[in-house]
């Protein structure tokens, strides 16, 4: 059975082909990446893409960076709404799954290998074990911020899909309170996805800026971190604002969730700004958490260094919604 896999964000669409048997395989010589704005529609650019490789698809799951209802889902920064009849019938099949990109996060989790993590402090992980109880939380930004999390019971795994990225920022330091007075000012209600995701980059440095009574450059997120490494102190300040409230919020998530087993990292910007998170700010905030610090000591964090993330966990889903035998 071969399975159209796809983790659709605000920015770029990726797509792929995993091979169902007895379990899953991804072929990552089909992984193809566009820029999401180049389609009118997912459903345009998943044909492209089966065009392109002269593919067939008996079925599909498509992770998508949004709420998903019913069969419907509207990715939250970008124009598209992606129904699932629609990608049916531009793929000529009725088996369509669609999920949230960090339920798809979350399902790689089972699937990563040591390889695939790199911890961030000094907390080992011991893989993951099918054969006992557990529960992880997942976090991670991008064009957005994106949460869920993976309980494990009785030998199957169930991805926890959440909107948590638009829960409110709670500020645990003077200066991000500073911060959080800056962003009411322009936003109004401010969201953890206001400060950790690409954007959240950008206003954190647009605050650092304004509270320095200095105009702030026209920079890309991109830029402020590369400005950050070559020694421009209002981008390094930004960035380990970034880095304290993004722990501070993976923090949160642990306890939410009773998340004990582990945390993971996922997403786009996690990898580009990992010497960053591996220094004292982000997990000092995570672990701050008063009574609970010293549990939060013994909670491991990793980051997802996988290249493909979420089309490996649209590839757990598909193994475990799909019945081979039925193709």
């Amino acid at each position: 059975m071969r399975v159209l896999v796809s983790d659709i964000g605000g920015t770029n669409a990726r797509f792929a082909i995993a091979e169902l048997a007895r379990g899953e395989r991804l072929l990552h010589e089909s992984v193809r990446e566009y820029a999401a704005a180049d389609f009118a529609s997912a459903a345009e650019a998943a044909r492209h893409f089966l065009d392109e490789l002269g593919e067939r698809a008996d079925a599909a799951v498509f992770a998508v960076a949004g709420r998903v209802r019913f069969e419907e889902a509207r990715i939250t920064n970008h124009p598209w709404q992606i129904r699932a009849p629609e990608i049916g019938s531009a793929l000529g099949t009725p088996r369509i799954a669609l999920i949230n990109d960090f339920a798809a996060q979350a399902m790689a989790i089972s699937r990563l290998s040591a390889d695939d993590v790199v911890a961030v402090g000094a907390v080992g992980w011991s893989g993951f074990d099918m054969s006992t109880a557990q529960t992880y939380a997942v976090i991670g930004p991008g064009t957005g911020l994106g949460v869920g999390g993976l309980l494990v019971r009785n030998g199957r795994c169930f991805a926890l899909e959440t909107e948590g990225g638009h829960a409110g920022f709670a500020p645990s330091r003077p200066r991000d309170l500073q911060v959080l007075e800056c962003l009411m000012r322009r936003y109004g209600r401010v969201s953890c996805e206001r400060l950790v995701s690409g954007p959240g980059l950008a206003n954190l440095y647009a605050a650092v800026c304004e509270l320095d009574g200095v105009a702030a450059q026209p920079w890309s997120p991109a830029q402020i971190n590369a400005q950050a490494a070559a020694g421009d102190a209002r981008c390094r300040h930004a960035v380990e604002l970034f880095c304290a409230a993004f722990g501070s919020m993976a923090g949160d998530l642990v306890l939410t969730l009773g998340a004990w087993d582990g945390l993971f990292l996922a997403g786009g910007m996690v990898p580009k700004l990992l010497d960053a998170l591996q220094t004292d700010s982000f997990r000092a905030a995570f672990e701050a958490k008063g009574r609970f610090a010293p549990a939060m000591a013994e909670v491991p964090s990793l980051a997802v260094v996988h290249a493909c993330s979420g089309l490996l966990g649209a590839a757990a889903h598909a193994a475990e919604t799909y019945d081979v035998s039925a193709v």
